[in-house]
Formats: structure tokens, sequence, C-alpha cells
């Protein structure tokens, strides 16, 4: 290993804060000049005399021409195939985020990539004329002079064999044109193509009986096989001869094909399965080395990079860490070692090996594969059981799929059911959901702030240097490596500098970035990108993952598809100030429900006590009762929701399984069956999701029962197929309350207005710095730290049409005992009242009338001791006509005088409602 000798002193950055100007050992480059401050000369044109210039002038012309028209012969062979060289792009392009010497040896690469790809055109268009020549010549036997000339010199040099030429030397043209080749492959094929043209014609030679006159020579192998041939035969003898000529040429065939010795059975069963017809797909096990090998030498293009690589844009790294403070380093250095990155590439040089066409059984991928949809039937198999859960992690996935694919994608996941009436139920398409615009990896604003951020460190001394940034929807994330010397907590002190710098005070910094070595710097974004609901559902991956609890929930900073399975968060709490983004975040997942599950595969509870927020959703069949928008009735609803998961925990047990799934199973199985003698059918119990829009307003009205409910269900409902998500955009204690947080492990925070708010829903700060718009934090179940990511959006026209193709298909079938749920127990409690039944409801009276919750009001109006009056009053409160006790200050009043018949009606038991 060769090591470079590195520089007697090490350059130190500095800057000139009075001059204003700024300089970096990163972007700063010398121009060097020859001693004497003359340029060397020109050989060319040092030459003496005008002939030889002219000579050289007609020669570079010539070629020129040559290469010009072997380029556009070219073209047309490379019709429909990708170039060959690297792409144009700018100079500003090419530039950003890289150091000068980076530039130049992007540059140097570039154009050593179109010299190799004129001459492989030139040398191409060569063997193609002589090609022609030779049809002309020994095929036609015309062309007047040069045909003879050339018919003459082919068969004095490989006699009958030049009538195979044509073939041979097109083939090998049209493989120049096509492919762009391994430079340290022409080795190897030199010596492949020499060892089987000397086969050949020396075989050509034994076989004609080794002639000796020259007419003779000339029809066998020439005097090329004559030469080969006379020491073998003339040695061993024509049959062994012939043997070693023949191991010769198989050794040539396999030199060229790059074919193993021990491949060969499995290359002739492929070539007779080809020459019979029988077609063969690529394994992808076989096509993975020949990408390695090609990306180990060509920089791949644009076309041919990976998602991940292209959602991350990473700058130059030192080839070792710093060992020491700017102010410590030595004037002598160790000799810079090889660059980490050259032992991770590959070592393999051998080529992909060619398929004839045998049909093997392919090698399982890591990624699952999109089925190919049927012409006729377009239907994939619901995902039944405890196997058809996905991980407990979200699903980070990759970038927007390619236009031409979504149709493919779009009919893959589609689902179908058949209903209790007979009527078939598919799921809408997501060929309804927008597709949005490319993601960008890169932009000028990036190159600033880089610049900006390395011009911090520079002034304050800190020996830190930005080595790449990761560019998402919304902010950027800057990587900051630091030197031994550095603490982690200089960065922070550096946050108001840093946002002074790049011109934004929404900034926030990773120390470290999690499982890197590396402090973040997340920048907003001034160009934002806008992520669409469709592009996440329609990844391969969303598409490949049948579970109908699956939602979309935006893009992260590195530019991944984040989605989450309701049934392993297994609750979720969503909560931000308005203008974050809450109503986006529900819609996108009511919309993910509606075009991932069946109404025989989920139900949902809607509730909207803001009237608005849901009301498109009015009708779906998916619905177990109509939209609730009055707090008390969702109250109820949630008490229906304990009573149903009691149930099937009951279910359960006598079917001796612990999940819904496993239920669920057997029931199709036909494992569990009524006892004889009941009248009750047994269907697989569907995955209830309870959605509500405004939690503070149910804390409001009902904050006792509305709290034991959620922490009934969030502790034992996960095993029961129930899940709720709560939203809320005032995320406070006495809404977001202790009981609730500790069962609801999952939280996904938009901006909120103050530290505080962040702290109670996420455990963390950071949600005070998030800067709207869908700009969220998500803390998954079983995570230490939160991500970022832009939530997801889906706009009106989506969900209208969504809707409407979910509505045609199938009418809401409504639980009337979802709002009735819980009337019993309420009578026996108002029974609890006994003789003061009439005092309470005096009491109401006087409470709502007057809409003053006095406790000493009650014991002046009714006569009572204070002791009676406070039982009145927490009569009232268990009612939910006032609210809690605050102190020496008078209680709310929560009902409203144009409610007290109802009131009263429900205090004396004679209300149904």
């Amino acid at each position: 290993m060769a090591a470079r000798q590195a520089p007697a002193s090490k350059p130190t950055r500095r800057s000139d804060a009075r001059s204003g100007s700024k300089t970096s050992t990163r972007t700063r480059t010398a121009s060097r000049k020859p001693a004497g401050g003359a340029s060397s000369p020109d050989p060319a044109r040092t030459a003496t005399g005008g002939f030889p210039r002219l000579v050289i002038g007609l020669g570079r012309t010539l070629l020129t021409i040559w290469i010009t028209i072997a380029k556009a012969v070219a073209g047309v062979f490379r019709i429909g195939e990708h170039p060959a060289v690297l792409p144009d792009t700018s100079l500003e392009e090419s530039a950003r985020g890289k150091s000068a010497k980076q530039i130049a040896e992007d540059t140097t690469a570039r154009e050593l990539s179109k010299k190799r790809a004129a001459h492989r055109d030139a040398v191409g268009l060569l063997l193609l004329v002589i090609a022609v020549l030779t049809v002309v010549g020994v095929w036609i036997n015309s062309g007047g002079g040069l045909g003879t000339f050339v018919r003459d010199g082919m068969l004095w040099a490989i006699g009958g064999v030049a009538a195979f030429l044509p073939i041979v030397l097109g083939l090998v043209a049209l493989r120049l044109f096509r492919s762009a080749g391994d430079p340290d492959n022409f080795g190897r094929l030199a010596i492949g193509w020499s060892a089987f043209t000397a086969g050949v014609v020396g075989l050509f030679h034994i076989a004609f009986g080794s002639p000796t006159q020259a007419a003779d020579i000339a029809r066998a192998g020439g005097n090329l096989g004559a030469v080969i041939a006379r020491p073998f035969a003339g040695t061993w003898g024509g049959l062994i001869g012939g043997v070693v000529l023949s191991l010769l040429t198989v050794f040539g065939i396999l030199v060229v094909s790059s074919t193993p010795v021990h491949h060969i059975p499995d290359r002739l069963r492929e070539l007779w399965s080809w020459l019979l017809g029988h077609r063969a797909e690529p394994e992808p096990a076989d096509e993975a080395p020949a990408e390695t090998g090609r990306a180990k030498r060509h920089p791949a293009t644009p076309d041919e990079m990976d998602e991940a690589d292209l959602s991350s844009v990473r700058l130059r790294r030192s080839s070792r860490r710093r060992q020491g403070s700017l102010a410590q380093q030595p004037e002598t250095e160790k000799p810079d070692e090889q660059e980490p990155d050259a032992a991770d590439e590959p070592t393999s040089d051998e080529p992909p090996a060619k398929k004839f066409g045998l049909k093997k059984k392919p090698a399982r991928a890591e990624q699952p594969t999109l089925p190919e949809p049927d012409a006729d039937v377009d239907v994939t198999q619901v995902a039944t059981g405890a196997a058809a859960a996905t991980s407990a992690d979200p699903e980070f996935v990759s970038g927007p799929p390619s236009k031409e694919a979504l149709d493919r994608k779009a009919a893959a996941i589609v689902r179908r059911s058949i209903g209790d009436d007979g009527k078939e139920y598919v799921l809408p398409s997501l060929g309804n959901l927008n597709v949005g615009a490319e993601h960008k990896t890169h932009t000028k604003a990036n190159d600033d702030a880089v610049a900006a951020i390395g011009d911090v460190f520079e002034q304050f001394g800190v020996d830190a240097e930005v080595v790449g940034f990761t560019r998402g929807p919304t902010v950027t994330r800057y990587e900051v490596e630091l030197g031994p010397s550095v603490k982690v907590s200089k960065i922070k002190q550096l946050q108001d500098n840093l946002a002074y710098a790049v011109a934004n005070s929404s900034i926030r910094i990773l120390a470290p970035i999690p499982g890197r070595s590396a402090v973040g710097i997340e920048v907003p974004n001034s160009d934002r990108e806008y992520v669409v609901l469709g592009d996440v559902l329609r990844d391969p991956k969303v598409v490949a993952d049948k579970h109908p609890l699956v939602v979309a929930l935006g893009k992260d900073v590195e530019g991944r598809f984040v989605t989450e399975n309701i049934a392993k968060t297994p609750h979720l709490l969503v909560a931000g100030a308005t203008g974050g983004g809450k109503s986006s975040a529900i819609n996108s997942m009511l919309v993910s429900l509606l075009t991932r599950a069946t109404p025989d595969e989920v139900r949902m509870i809607l509730i909207d006590p803001k009237m608005v927020e849901m009301t498109p959703y009015e009708g779906i069949p998916h619905l177990v009762t109509p939209i609730i928008t009055d707090p008390k009735k969702a109250a109820t609803a949630l008490v229906w929701l304990v009573e149903e998961m009691e149930m099937r925990y009951q279910d359960m047990q006598a079917s001796r399984v612990r999940h819904i799934d496993d239920f669920n199973r057997k029931v199709r199985s036909g494992e569990i069956t009524a006892p004889l003698g009941s009248e009750r059918v047994y269907k697989p119990y569907p995955y209830i999701v309870a959605i509500v829009d405004e939690l503070a307003d149910l804390m409001m009205v009902a904050p006792r029962d509305v709290e034991d409910c959620i922490v009934r269900i969030t502790a034992k409902a996960r095993a029961a197929g129930i899940h709720l998500v709560l939203a809320t955009q005032r995320p406070s204690v006495d809404v977001v309350t202790g009981l609730i947080k500790t069962n609801v492990p999952s939280r996904l925070a938009f901006t909120t207005s103050s530290l505080q708010d962040s702290r109670v829903i996420l455990d963390h700060v950071g949600a005070e710095k998030l800067t709207g718009k869908g700009d969220a934090l998500y803390l998954g179940p079983g995570a230490s730290a939160p991500r970022r990511l832009q939530g997801a959006f889906v706009d009106d026209a989506e969900i209208e049409k969504v809707v409407a193709l979910a509505k045609a298909q199938r009418e809401p079938e409504y639980r009337e005992e979802v709002l009735t749920a819980g009337k019993e127990e309420k009578k026996e409690l108002d029974g609890d009242i006994g003789g003061d039944l009439d005092l309470a409801c005096e009491a109401a009276e006087l409470v709502i009338t007057s809409q003053l919750g006095s406790t000493s009001m009650l014991q002046r109006k009714l006569r009572v001791g204070f002791a009676k009056a406070g039982r009145l009053m927490d009569i009232l409160e268990t009612r939910g006509i006032v609210g809690p006790s605050e102190g020496s200050k008078a209680r709310d009043v929560l009902a409203k005088p144009e409610e007290l018949p109802e009131v009263l009606a429900a205090l004396r038991g004679e209300s149904d409602d």
C-alpha cells in the first residue's frame, strides 16, 4: 500500500473578521506555476518546419472525423440503452458541497470516461468496417482490388476461418457500442480471444489433414493455423494435437465468458434450455455481483443510484480523525493512511455469468416483490391471524415511486370482501390519491448553510467541521464531526450563533445523532416540500404489508416514508397547537384506513366535538355509530367500548386464546362453534379504532368518566383489537393526565406553544422548536428519542373521492347500544339518592337557572346544613351538572338553562337519552 507523504506543516483555518474576508482550508485551491514563471512548451508547436505540423493536423482531423462517425453509428445501436459515460452536469451543480480536490477528481473522471467511450466507439467502428470488407471479399467475392486484397490476406492468415470472421467481428463491435465495458477486463478478454482464435485455426489445419501446399493451407487454417498446429501434430500426432487445441479453444471460451470450471455443467444446461426456447428470469442473487462490480469502478448515474444513496449527500471526510486541536498540531505528521472507503469496496473482479434461459428457483430477496396483477382479477388475499401483524417499530421506507409504476402498485393492494348481504366490497384504488413532486436532495441553500456553520466554528475556535448533510422535506440535518478535545456542550452553547448564521431561529441540535458519532444541526428548509399521502401508501413496502391497520404518518429527515401499524402502537396520542398539522394527520390516518381496510376488518368510532373536522366521513360503512359531536354521548361511547372489550375477553377466555387475531383465525377455520342449543353464530371480530379529535372537550364535560374509560381501554384493549387515537390542541396536565400518558406510549407531537407542552406530550423538549404545517416529532413504541418527520397531507378532493367510493358500495350498520351503554348502571346510581331525590332536583334547578354552583347558596335557598348541601353538590358533580371544586370559588356550571328539563328527567331516571 502506497502511503502519501504529509506536508511539513499543516495549514490552519483563519478568518479576518474586520476586513470581512473569510478563508477555509476546505475550499481554498492553490495555483502553482513552474519556476521562472514560464510555462512548459508544447512539443507539437516546437516541431521544425511546416510539413510535420500539416501531417499532425491532418491526422487529428481524420481522427476527429472518424470518432464523430463512430459516435453516430454507436448512437444508433445504443437507442433505448443507458448512456455509457457519466452524465454531464453543470459546474455549479457538480461543485456543490465538494472540496476542490473532489471537483478536480470528478472532472478528471468525467473526461476519462468520455475519452474511453470515444476510443471504444472508434474501435467498434473499425471492427465493423473490417467485418463488412470481409463479407464483400470473402462471402460475395467482389469489391474490386480492395476486396481481392482483403480476401487474399484473410485466406493467407487464417484460411477457411475467415468465413466466420464477419460474424465474430460484428458481435464484438455491437458489444463495444452497447456496453460500457471494464478497462480492467481488456487484458482478460485479449487473452481469451487469442486462445480461442489460436485453437480454432489450429483445429482447422489438423482437420484438413495438416496440408503443406500454399493453396491447401489457404483452405485450411491459414498460415497462422499451420504455425500453431505443426508443433502439436508433429510431436504428439494429429489426434492428441487436436485434443490439446480443443482444450485451448475451450479455455479461451471460459476466459472470455468468465466462467469457472465448476460452472460448466450449469452453463451447458442453460444453453440447452435456451436452444429449446425456454425463457428464464434473471435471479436477484446473480445480478447483485454484477451491480457490485460495476459500482466498484464506474460511478453510478442518477438512474442507477439507490434511493437511499440519493437521500443523503455526503461531503468530504478526513482520512482519519484529527489527533489534536488546531492549536496543538505538530509540524510534521505521519503519512496518511488509506481512506476507509476503499476497504468497503468489493474485491471480486468476476463479472456476472451469462444466462441462456435455464429457469431456476428465485432467491429470496430482502425486499418484498410486488405481485403482478392479473388482467381480469386483481385481488390479493386478506391477511389473517397473528402473522399478519408487522414489527413494533415504524416502517421507514424509501422515496416516491416512478409514475409509470403507480397503476401496478395501486392495483396490488386491492382486497375484496363479501358482506352479510352478499355484496362485494372493493377497497378504493390508490390511483385516486395525488402524486407528489420529486424529492430534492441538494440545493444551493444547503451549500450556503454548510459554509455559514463552518464559519461559526472557525470564528469561535471550535475544532469541528461539517462532514455531510441529509435533506428532508422540511428540515436539513447537518452532521458535524468534533475534534478529540472538543466537548459536545460547546456546540450547544453556540446554538444562538448558529441560528444567527443561518438566519433561522428554529434550529434544533441533536447531540449526538442516534447511532452516529456526530452532532446533528437541524435547520428548516427555505423551500420546504409537502408530503402527499398517495406517495406514502404507494410505496412497495407499504403495499406489501397487508395489515389493515397500517397508517401513513409522513416522511422523515432522511427522506424515508414513515408508516405505523396501529395494532402495534397500540394507542396513539396526537397533540399540537392550532396550525401545526394535527387535523391533516388525522385525515391521513382515516384515508389510510379507508384505502387499506374493508368494513369487515376495521370499524371506527369518530368523536368530533368541533362538529366540522370529521364531517366528510359521515356515512362511511366503517362506522359503528354516527359521528359523535356531543361530549356526553362521547363519554357513553367510551363506556360501550369498555363493555365490548370485556365481552371479547370473555369469548377469548372461553376459546383459550390470547389475541383477537387467533380468535378470528379459529372462527374462520371452524375450530370455534356455538354450543348445542345456542342460537349464537360466531363471526370474526373486526378491529375497532376510536378517534377522538379533541380530548380537552371531553375532559371538561365528564373528566372522571372519560379518564376512567380511557385508562381501562388503553390498559387492556390491545389484545381485544380495540385501539384509541387521542388528539388535542391543549396538551396540558389536566387534559393529558399521568394515567392516560402511562398507557399511551406512542406520541405524535406537532408544534407547541411552550416547552412545558412539549414535555407533557413527549417527555422531551423540542416540539416548541418545530416550524408548523406538518412538522412533527414522532415517539414510537419502545423508542428512546423522538424522530422528526413531515406529516402526510391529503386534500379535500382526495377525501371526497375515497369516501364516495366507500359509501357507494355499502351502507353503514350502526349499533344503537353504543349511545345507550351504561344507562341501567346509571339508574341504579340514581336510586342511591334515596329520599334526597327531590332536594337534588331542586338543587339542580337552582344551580342551572342561576348559573352559580355555590354550596352556601344551596344552604340558604334549601334551608339545609352544610353537610347536606355539600352532598347535593357532589351528586350534581357526578351527573356532570357542575364542575369540580375550586376551593372557596363557586363551581363552574356545565349545564345550560335550556337543558334543565333533560337534566331533571335524567335525575329521575325518566330519560332514554
